[in-house]
């Protein structure tokens, strides 16, 4: 177990030193290779939670969720309609398409769609209006930020849920889902990512560093929610992974589930705050 656990370290180790600094520098030149790569994640997360979604039900074809998903993110960058309006459409015809499908229950089928389809593309959205839809520069910031935020909490809570797990309360801290995670990874989560915040407030006087603590707090405090949400969805339909294809990570849902998850939190405490 123990060389398991060193092998899988390093692979994650590898893939940090190769994936931060593409990710940084995608977040400082932003544009459309911003959008290229983030579009690319959400259509991959799609995909992978539709392999998810066919243990369960009988969802729409795997090329019409991503093409529905391609039209979302397209819609995110150029703007070409509201929001709701092409919620509502997207609904209305997947309505419509349910008459004709004959496997499976209606109910089970839509539900089984609509989750991954919202929760992906509203999550990647706002990450990509946070990014791109802020001309003073504020954005740029709160995404360097987020990432900044969710890598350290990733970080002190794996450490320290894996010196002090168990040690100090004996209760997990949600083991209906995911029975490895403890309230001192969860502490020792928060408290990187309230340090990190406070760091980078610290030597980024353009962003006021009530605004950094917030968003430090918050990712902290929400950080273990992302992943319980995707484990939640892993666990109804058997799978340990959402795919293979991030070595020492599994799939796109495995390793963004953070990030999804506090980016709509990001966008309105920039928008708001």
């Amino acid at each position: 177990m123990g060389k398991l656990l060193s092998v899988n370290l390093l692979q994650r180790v590898i893939v940090a030193l190769a994936g931060i600094p593409l990710l940084l520098w995608l977040i400082k030149v932003g544009g459309v290779w911003f959008f290229c790569f983030f579009s690319l994640l959400a259509l991959l997360a799609v995909f992978e939670f539709h392999r998810l979604a066919v243990h369960k039900a009988h969802p729409p074809a795997l090329w019409i969720v991503l093409m529905i998903t391609l039209l979302f993110q397209v819609n995110f960058y150029k703007q070409f309609a509201e929001v709701w309006e092409l919620l509502l459409v997207v609904v209305l015809a997947l309505l419509v398409m349910e008459l004709f499908l004959k496997d499976g229950s209606p109910l089970l089928n839509l539900g089984a769609v609509f989750p991954g389809l919202l929760y992906v593309n509203l999550s990647f959205g706002s990450l990509l209006r946070l990014r791109l839809g802020n001309t003073d520069g504020i954005g740029e910031l709160m995404v360097f930020l987020m990432f900044f935020c969710v890598w350290s909490a990733d970080i002190f809570a794996y450490f320290g849920g894996s010196t002090l797990g168990g040690r100090f309360i004996h209760r997990k801290l949600f083991e209906r889902l995911s029975p490895h995670k403890t309230w001192e990874g969860f502490l020792c989560g928060l408290a990187g990512s309230v340090s990190a915040s406070m760091m980078y407030g610290s030597f980024v006087p353009q962003l006021p560093l009530k605004t950094a603590l917030l968003t430090g707090l918050l990712i902290g405090l929400a950080s273990p929610a992302g992943d319980l949400i995707e484990s939640m969805f892993k666990r109804d339909a058997g799978v340990k992974d959402s795919s293979g294809l991030i070595p020492g990570h599994g799939g796109v849902l495995d390793r963004f589930d953070t990030i999804m998850f506090v980016s709509p939190f990001i966008y309105f405490i920039t928008l708001y705050f």
